[in-house]
């Protein structure tokens, strides 16, 4: 960039560059240098208004970012490094920084979640009044119990199956392993769900041993687990967008009337083409 910018062109860009990731001394420094060849530090921070005791402190920190160079000459000094190149790279760091942590901290959360359950094991031992019922709202929460239950089942497992999902039964690996377990497993599809792809994936379980029919509507998200857990997830009627509440159970009477349920739509359900 061999030109000056305008005032207002350069308030915009110094907020931009703030946007990404750079502090208000870095976007103004190196604003500046786009603007020049090189600069030596104290220059620089004149021109940037960046105080001189911060100078090599903002400098050494745009190097790092990949934003400026130094040329080593018997003065050091400064240059841009060219915006695509500058840009590209940073974010490029940023986001493999991003996934070294989430993934640092989804082990720290298992290796947290093991030692809260072991530590909280004897406490376990004495149930509530309502232990086998709990409410979730969340949608990553309840995908977790339903990948728990399908885990833990060993004879049957049914399931209304309608959009929005938490997991999606067609895409749960889960559900392959139970049904290679010798679990039965019967699913309902509400038919506007499905588009080519599901149609699919569901010829592919009906070839494996999934029983599968389509009903023009279901009341609700229903799957239950050997005749005895399970869950119900209700759509919130408040909500403007499609929200789900879970309800969670270990309940054999409960199970037992929902199965039921299941069963009636079954019986008035049609098998897919």
């Amino acid at each position: 960039m061999s030109r000056e910018l305008s005032g207002t062109d350069y308030q915009r860009y110094w907020r931009r560059l703030q946007q990404i990731g750079l502090n208000a001394y870095e976007s103004r420094a190196y604003l500046v240098l786009l603007g020049h060849s090189r600069f030596k530090a104290l220059e620089l921070a004149a021109r940037a208004q960046v105080p001189r005791q911060k100078i090599y402190e903002v400098l050494d920190s745009l190097v790092e970012k990949g934003f400026a160079s130094v040329v080593q000459e018997k003065t050091k000094l400064f240059s841009a490094v060219e915006p695509a190149l500058a840009l590209r790279g940073y974010l490029n760091r940023r986001e493999e920084n991003y996934k070294h942590e989430l993934e640092e901290q989804s082990r720290n959360a298992l290796s947290l979640a093991e030692d809260l359950a072991n530590s909280y094991a004897p406490a376990q031992g004495s149930r509530g009044t309502l232990d086998y019922l709990r409410i979730v709202s969340d949608p990553s929460q309840t995908a977790n119990h339903y990948r728990k239950m399908l885990k833990d089942v060993r004879q049957e497992y049914i399931e209304f199956s309608k959009p929005p999902y938490a997991v999606d039964p067609l895409d749960e690996v889960l559900v392959k392993k139970a049904l290679e377990a010798g679990v039965k497993i019967r699913l309902i599809i509400e038919k506007g769900a499905l588009d080519a792809p599901h149609r699919k994936r569901l010829n592919e379980y009906a070839e494996a041993g999934v029983e599968v029919r389509e009903a023009e509507a279901l009341p609700m998200k229903l799957a239950v687990f050997d005749s005895s857990f399970g869950l119900v997830a209700l759509l919130d009627p408040v909500l403007t967008r499609p929200a789900w509440t879970a309800v969670i159970f270990e309940h054999p009477g409960f199970a037992e009337a929902m199965h039921a349920l299941f069963d009636n739509h079954w019986n008035k359900a049609r098998k897919l083409d």
